[in-house]
């Protein structure tokens, strides 16, 4: 049976140990799930109506806008670079509110995402780096607790997803997906805790809920300098 080795951080591979979980098999359940699914979604007929269960009006409009992005730059695949122009060409979406409390310019991020190419084709499929970073997506939207996907769990798919374009705009403007799982997750909590009292979650909102991760992650940068 062949080997794969899988890399974890070093509190998880800690957890792991002192857990004594069956690595092997879950690893083999986990990515036999994963891999129809990503199968499915490459599979998908652009032309039909997806079928994304527990997605948002909003992240469901950024995944549309993606393939009419990959249809206008006469792409053969919609790639992570456009399913990250589809969030960002939404406009309403939380992942935007999180890019500007994280100082980070929405217009930084779509002036490092790749320029369209010429006679490339129709656009026939989700590329590989698109359909995984849907999967984590997922991943992350059900690792966080939460029983939707929103365009911010799609913004930390992007990050996660290591080879797309998406992930390569991202990290130019300073951006890693653990600091925008932080990010998404104070920002999320903040929402819960306005929503509670009826208020409203402005980007200065959130920018107050966010200023502890900042400042700790200034924190760290500073001693790595």
């Amino acid at each position: 049976m062949p080997k794969i080795n899988v890399y974890l951080p070093d509190d998880l591979a800690d957890a792991v140990r002192d857990s004594g979980v069956p690595v092997s098999a879950i690893c083999q359940r986990a990515l036999e799930q994963s891999a129809r699914r990503v199968a499915a979604i490459r599979a998908a007929d652009l032309d039909a109506e997806l079928e994304l269960p527990r997605f948002t009006d909003r992240a469901r409009t950024a995944i549309r806008l993606a393939v009419e992005a990959a249809r206008a730059d006469g792409a053969p695949e919609v790639g992570s670079g456009h399913l990250l122009r589809g969030v960002l060409d939404e406009g309403q979406n939380l992942a935007l509110r999180v890019l500007a409390a994280l100082d980070v310019d929405p217009g930084r991020v779509r002036a490092a995402l790749p320029a369209g190419v010429e006679d490339g084709g129709a656009t026939a499929r989700f590329g590989v780096d698109a359909a995984n970073a849907l999967e984590l997506t997922v991943v992350e939207a059900t690792a966080l607790g939460h029983n939707y996907v929103g365009c911010e769990h799609l913004l930390i798919g992007l990050a996660a997803e290591p080879d797309g374009a998406a992930t390569t705009a991202l990290r130019s403007v300073g951006l890693e997906v653990r600091a925008i799982r932080g990010a998404v997750s104070a920002a999320l909590a903040g929402y819960g805790h306005l929503r509670a009292q009826g208020g409203e979650m402005s980007t200065s909102v959130i920018a107050a809920a966010l200023k502890p991760l900042v400042e700790r992650i200034e924190a760290i940068e500073a001693r790595l300098r």
